[in-house]
C-alpha cells in the first residue's frame, strides 16, 4: 500500500467531517501500506517488497548515471524513458518532499515514510499525497526538497487532511488520494517558498509522458523517472519505472506543463513490485475533493 482514503464513484457526493465520501482528518492512521516506508511512522509500508508473481517480466533499465535527462523528457517527450535516477536539484524538484511523523522533525535522517508534493491553491498551502499515507491521527510534517537529513526549505506542520470517505469506509483503491493543508512557517506559505504544480483532472492517460518523483525509504535523496503511462482500467493508470520501492507512496505524476495528473497509490496501494506503479485516474471524485480541500486552505 502507499496510503490513501477514498470515496464512492460515479455519484454526486456530499462532504462531511469524518463521515461521508470525504473525511476531514487531523492525524494519520498507521494502516498497512504497500509503498510507505518500513520505518516506524504513520504509514508502515507503502510499497510491498514481495517478489512478483508469475507474470510477464519487465526488462529493468539500469541507472547509468545521476542525470536530469529523465526529468527533461517530460517537458519535450525526448530523452530516455523508463530510467530511474536521482532527481536533479531544480526549482520544480523542491515542490516534491517527504512526509515524517512530527516527533521525528528534529531527527529527519532515515525517518521519512511517504512522499507528497505542493499543488496550487488560493491559500498557497496545499499538498497532495496518497490517502493511505495520512489516514490516521498522528501529527505529521512535510519537508519539501528533503535531501540527506536536511530541510533546505523548512519543516512544515500538517494542519488538516482531506480524504475521500470511500477509503475510510472500504479502502477503495480507486480513491487513494488525499490533500493536506500546511501551517505557515515564519509568516510564509509553502507555495510562496517552493512554488506549486497545478492539480488537474480529466486528462486522458498516456497523452504525454509524466515524471514520477519520490523518496524510496532506503534512499535519503529523491529519485525520478519519466515514462508514458497507460490505462490499467477505467479508474486506474499505470507506469513502468524501476526501483520505486517502499516510501514512494504519494509521489506526484507531473507532465511537461507542470500539471499533476496522478499520484502514486491506487491499485495494490501503488503496486506489488518496484518496477510498475499505479495511480487513480483523476476524475470527478478527485475534483470534488480538491475543491473542498482548497476551499479550506
Amino acid at each position: 500500500m502507499r496510503g490513501a482514503v477514498c470515496g464512492d464513484r460515479g455519484f454526486h457526493r456530499k462532504f462531511s467531517v469524518k463521515s461521508g465520501p470525504v473525511s476531514h482528518l487531523r492525524g494519520s492512521q498507521w494502516g498497512l501500506m504497500m509503498r510507505t516506508s518500513g520505518n516506524q511512522s504513520p504509514a508502515r509500508h507503502g510499497r510491498s517488497r514481495r517478489r512478483a508473481r508469475n507474470q510477464a517480466l519487465f526488462v529493468a533499465v539500469a541507472v547509468i548515471a545521476v542525470t536530469s535527462a529523465s526529468v527533461a523528457a517530460a517537458d519535450d517527450g525526448s530523452g530516455p524513458l523508463g530510467v530511474t535516477a536521482v532527481s536533479a536539484t531544480t526549482p520544480p524538484s523542491a515542490r516534491v518532499g517527504a512526509l515524517f511523523a512530527a516527533d521525528k522533525a528534529g531527527a529527519l535522517s532515515g525517518n521519512h515514510f511517504c512522499t507528497a508534493s505542493v499543488v496550487h491553491s488560493a491559500g498557497r498551502n496545499l499538498i497532495l499525497t496518497a490517502a493511505h499515507c495520512v489516514s490516521g491521527d498522528r501529527d505529521l510534517v512535510f519537508v519539501p526538497g528533503y535531501r540527506a537529513g536536511k530541510a533546505p526549505y523548512g519543516v512544515w506542520s500538517v494542519r488538516k487532511r482531506f480524504v475521500p470517505g470511500g477509503w475510510s469506509r472500504d479502502q477503495d483503491e480507486d480513491s487513494d488520494l488525499a490533500f493536506a493543508v500546511l501551517d505557515p512557517l515564519k509568516g510564509d506559505d509553502v507555495e510562496d517558498v517552493v512554488g506549486a504544480n497545478r492539480f488537474v483532472t480529466g486528462r486522458r492517460t498516456g497523452v504525454t509522458p509524466v515524471t514520477v518523483s519520490g523518496y524510496p525509504d532506503e534512499r535519503e535523496v529523491p529519485v525520478s523517472c519519466t515514462n508514458r503511462p497507460s490505462a490499467h482500467s477505467d479508474t486506474q493508470q499505470r507506469i513502468d519505472c524501476p526501483k520505486f520501492t517502499s516510501g514512494t507512496s504519494g509521489s506526484p505524476w507531473v507532465n511537461g506543463r507542470h500539471e499533476t495528473v496522478g499520484v502514486l497509490g491506487g491499485h495494490e496501494m501503488g503496486g506489488s513490485t518496484p518496477d510498475t506503479s499505479y495511480s487513480v485516474v483523476f476524475a470527478d471524485e478527485a475534483a470534488e475533493l480538491y475543491e473542498v480541500a482548497a476551499g479550506a486552505s
